[in-house]
């Protein structure tokens, strides 16, 4: 099952929510035990990210898309990262993140920024 990191700048309800909703989950916050401290740069959160098998869930939609690429010119890699839109519905989105973690293959978002929610 995927699992998620979530971005410092995520409100703490969506890491509550994914877990209330599926237990099983591994949900990590940046600044959490085990997870990068914060203000820890996007680069080296993109390396954590892949060496941990993290997918990066952000609001980030204005520096993260840049470091992508120069993470994969690198010759990295991310298991995905999801921008969502904290201007929509938490349902909507927690809904739209637990899909993703129940219902898709390891590798499907590798290398990818997807928009949460769907369009």
């Amino acid at each position: 099952m995927r699992r998620y990191l979530l971005d410092e700048h995520i409100p703490s309800i969506y890491l509550t929510q994914l877990l209330y909703h599926e237990p099983s989950l591994t949900v990590l916050k940046i600044g959490n035990e085990g997870a990068p401290v914060r203000s820890t740069k996007d680069p080296e959160i993109l390396k954590w990210c892949e060496k941990h098998n993290f997918s990066l869930v952000t609001n980030n939609r204005k520096s993260i898309p840049q470091h992508l690429v120069d993470h994969l010119a690198a010759g990295h890699h991310v298991p995905g990262i999801f921008t969502i839109n904290l201007n929509v519905s938490i349902g909507l989105i927690i809904e739209q993140l637990l899909l993703i973690a129940g219902a898709s293959y390891e590798d499907e978002y590798v290398d990818q920024i997807v928009y949460v929610p769907f369009r």
